[in-house]
């Protein structure tokens, strides 16, 4: 008995230890939507992107060397290094960077908070996990989206030309790509994190560099101000290379859906520092939307009241297997 006494306690020490690494995750994420709003007006969104990631790369890789990794050889491995990279990295970080220079990092937050609501969209669509689902997750997908929509709002729709639809649509085709990264990055649960996450970020960085220099010519922009530099290497050091080895340890731990649920306190965290740091308006129409999209993914996330032994507590709640 006092063997499964320390057990039990050993498991529940364990998963407290994964919910404080999601609640670290979800707090770096949340600020990198006000780092890109105060590097944005000056570093346009490729070449920001090329150094968020190049930085990032080079660290991980120092990392990884000083603990003795080596890192894979073969093709096949760096092909899905490839993949993992752009959904991760590479087309995201684009896309909510350029989305930004349009919308508010709070808004671009609440946005971002989509990624469960497209984890179990997916599972219901191709059947992978959908003996997992129930009513009860198929109701949480619905008030994400209607969240989704009233953050967005209505009179979006009469301007889909304009600028700012397209920005919320790009913040939402990131959120799209996030929600099929973590299901990618299963197949890696055999490396090391770090090793991951350099090799995903080290493709990201060889996509993004000629992207950069054909498309926006850094060398030929004004020198940036000193905030704007900071926030780049903040973004590059905090909220990649930190946020890569976390985001790779969980994703083998609680699973894509367990991990992509910390999108909801991403939100909140962007929106929080969005208004204090940036005097960025809260309109209350965002409000009621973060707070149907927050209903919606803690009703996803809830444990299914049969399965009251479910390790995760709710995290995982539709688990796949690449």
């Amino acid at each position: 008995m006092s063997t499964q006494a320390e057990q039990a306690t050993s498991e529940q020490a364990t998963l407290a230890s994964e919910i404080a690494l999601l609640l670290l995750l979800s707090l770096i994420w949340g600020s990198s939507f006000t780092l890109i709003k105060v590097a944005i007006p000056s570093i346009p969104p490729f070449t920001m992107v090329a150094a968020r990631v190049t930085l990032a790369a080079g660290l991980l890789l120092l990392i990884a060397t000083a603990q003795g990794h080596a890192l894979p050889r073969q093709g096949s491995v760096w092909a899905a290094f490839l993949v993992q990279g752009v959904l991760q990295s590479a087309l995201p970080f684009t896309l909510i960077s350029w989305g930004e220079a349009h919308i508010t990092s709070g808004l671009a937050g609440v946005l971002n908070a989509t990624p469960p609501m497209f984890v179990l969209a997916i599972a219901l669509m191709t059947g992978r996990g959908r003996q997992a689902t129930s009513g009860r997750t198929i109701i949480g997908v619905g008030l994400g989206l209607a969240g989704v929509a009233v953050t967005v709002g209505i009179d979006a729709l009469s301007g889909i030309g304009t600028a700012a639809p397209l920005a919320q649509a790009a913040v939402l085709g990131a959120s799209l790509c996030y929600a099929l990264a973590p299901l990618w990055g299963q197949r890696f649960k055999k490396l090391p994190a770090i090793v991951t996450a350099a090799g995903a970020m080290s493709c990201a960085a060889i996509l993004m560099l000629p992207a950069a220099a054909i498309l926006e010519r850094p060398w030929m922009l004004a020198p940036p101000p000193a905030q704007a530099i900071a926030a780049v290497v903040a973004l590059a050091m905090i909220c990649t290379a930190l946020a890569m080895v976390i985001y790779f340890r969980l994703i083998r731990t609680i699973g894509p859906l367990g991990t992509t649920s910390g999108g909801y306190l991403r939100a909140g965290f962007a929106v929080m520092l969005g208004t204090t740091l940036l005097g960025e308006s809260f309109a209350w129409s965002i409000l009621a939307g973060m707070a149907l999209i927050l209903t919606g993914v803690i009703t996803v996330t809830l444990p299914p009241p049969a399965r009251h032994d479910q390790k995760t507590a709710g995290l995982i709640v539709v688990t796949f297997k690449a």
